[in-house]
């Protein structure tokens, strides 16, 4: 097997891929991209980092390559999606640099507190300001965690060991595994009010981008102190500049911006009482160990017997059973998504069921795709590998059932949400046609069709009146948003009504909030399935 390391890693990566019997280690690093199709034209798996790219002109030139490692979380500097069409397994180690990360947010909460870089600059300088840097202390003072992930997490520790109180703020944190953590769950006002310190450990996505911003700043204490070693973009830095002016916020950390690197002219230069880095979190000699390491003996197992892990791509299947499987990954993560975003937050589980053709396959890449589209939209680092350890991370229990119970249709895949009060939504599904097309077939036990191909669901649920229909178009028509399909659905006249309209582009709130305010209307979701094909 041949191996070629396209960026240096740690030497004890490098020197387990040689221990390795029958393996061939080529070691090119900063190799042009001509040199890189020459090198790779009888490589089996190519290791990088972030500084070589692996385009589809690369992929194109290595007819034996069969997997791509990245040691590191971002795979940006990789062309997935023609590795994808030649089946090459994409890896990555999205966990080597988690307490690197965890341990610079920590020091940047306490250089938050305790003005070192400020007093080491004045000293440096030649004085002895002595009574300048009067800080604070850690110790019975609350922290807010805005993410609970594996860093924050790292982060809550840490903070409990320096006698801090702790709030956390994850939408999908359960109160079991917040008790276990030994942290307090609230929500986002009453973390802000609390808190004199917060540090923020949550996926850019479009809910959380400039999450903390003036109005945000507006409900803190006078004096909050706020890190940010996360990502660029939750934090609006032009009001994060005018709070620190004002004094509303006392000291900052950053490690990460919206703008890399940060422009010379960024107002955020202007304060003392900010601390930045350059995006240091993984810039420690044991994250890079970590991670080299960690590609190494992904490249290694899956090379030696067919392992996969962390793939970003890819079902650990073979490919013959991926060839019959392929067509209800698009159908599982996408009822897996619309079944997150009807259902509350506080799900505990979810009891997923394969009927009929399903029975016969391995259904366990299906499910996994499933839970990957249900972690869609709550953090970005997800993959078919690691989806069942985030989920059980989040405290969701997954129970898989195979029922030989006769349905309407060939194969059915049905989704029950639980919470403690226990089924609160279901989702069934299948595939139509020749084109083997995913779509909806029930929703909360009611019988309604939809398609799975549509980027946006409204779903609606009202008394059912004339009128209703009307409103809804009619609404959608005053904002310039186009109905592709609708179905509808009713136990008896009267009673109530439910409707799912396909959307060609997302309704700006007001649309929706006008639809809200109708009488008749119970319920509406807006299901985003934009990037989810």
């Amino acid at each position: 097997m041949k191996v070629l390391v396209a960026d240096k890693i740690a030497a004890s990566g490098v020197e387990y891929l040689r221990q390795l019997e029958g393996f061939d280690v080529i070691e090119a690093y900063g190799s042009s991209p001509d040199k890189l199709k020459e090198l790779v034209s009888d490589v089996d798996a190519i290791i990088v980092r972030s500084a070589t790219s692996i385009t589809a002109d690369i992929i194109a030139a290595a007819p034996k390559l069969k997997a791509v490692g990245r040691a590191g979380v971002g795979v940006d500097n990789i062309d997935v999606t023609a590795a994808s069409d030649r089946g090459i397994t994409v890896m990555n180690t999205p966990s080597g640099n988690t307490i690197a990360t965890a341990e610079l947010a920590f020091t940047h909460l306490l250089c938050s507190a305790r003005p070192i870089p400020q007093a080491n600059a004045s000293m440096k300088a030649g004085k002895w300001d002595k009574k300048l840097f009067q800080g604070t202390e850690l110790f019975q003072k609350t922290l807010g965690v805005l993410g609970l992930g594996r860093i924050g997490t790292q982060v809550a520790k840490r903070a409990k060991a320096f006698g801090m109180q702790v709030l956390a703020y994850d939408p999908f944190l359960t109160e079991e595994r917040a008790e276990e953590l030994e942290v307090e769950k609230v929500e986002l006002d009453e973390l802000y009010s609390r808190v004199d310190f917060i540090t923020v450990h949550m996926p850019k996505t479009e809910t959380t981008t400039n999450m903390l911003n003036a109005d945000a700043f507006s409900k803190m204490k006078d004096g909050v102190r706020i890190v940010n070693c996360a990502r660029g973009g939750l934090i609006k830095e032009d009001d994060l500049a005018e709070a620190l002016k004002s004094g509303k916020v006392a000291a900052a950390g950053m490690d990460v911006f919206e703008e890399e690197p940060l422009p010379g002219g960024s107002p955020l230069r202007d304060y003392d009482k900010l601390v930045m880095t350059p995006h240091l979190g993984a810039s420690t000699v044991e994250a890079q160990e970590n991670v080299g390491q960690e590609v190494a003996e992904l490249i290694g197992a899956y090379l030696q017997n067919g392992v996969v892990q962390n793939a970003v791509n890819a079902p650990s299947v073979d490919t013959s059973t991926l060839k019959v499987l392929k067509p209800y990954f698009p159908l599982a993560y996408r009822l897996g998504s619309v079944i997150q975003q009807l259902a509350p937050k506080d799900v505990k589980k979810l009891v997923i069921t394969y009927s009929g053709k399903l029975v016969d396959l391995e259904v366990k890449p299906i499910t996994r795709s499933l839970q990957r589209g249900f972690l869609r939209k709550i953090t970005n680092d997800v993959n078919d590998v690691n989806a069942p350890r985030v989920m059980q991370r989040l405290g969701i229990v997954g129970e898989v059932i195979t029922s030989s119970k006769e349905t309407d249709y060939t194969e059915m895949i049905r989704i029950e949400a639980h919470t403690a009060k226990g089924v609160v939504s279901t989702i069934e599904g299948t595939l139509i046609g020749n084109a083997l097309q995913p779509r909806i077939v029930s929703v909360n036990n009611r019988e309604i069709e939809s398609s799975l191909d549509e980027k946006y669901l409204l779903v609606l649920e009202n008394h059912d009146q004339p009128g209703i229909i009307g409103m809804v178009g009619t609404t959608l028509a005053q904002h310039r948003v186009n109905i592709s399909n609708m179905n509808l659905g009713r136990h008896n006249q009267g009673g109530t009504a439910f409707s799912i309209y396909c959307l060609d582009s997302r309704p700006p709130e007001r649309a929706l909030d006008q639809i809200r305010e109708h009488e008749a209307v119970k319920d509406l979701t807006l299901v985003d399935l934009e990037d989810a094909f």
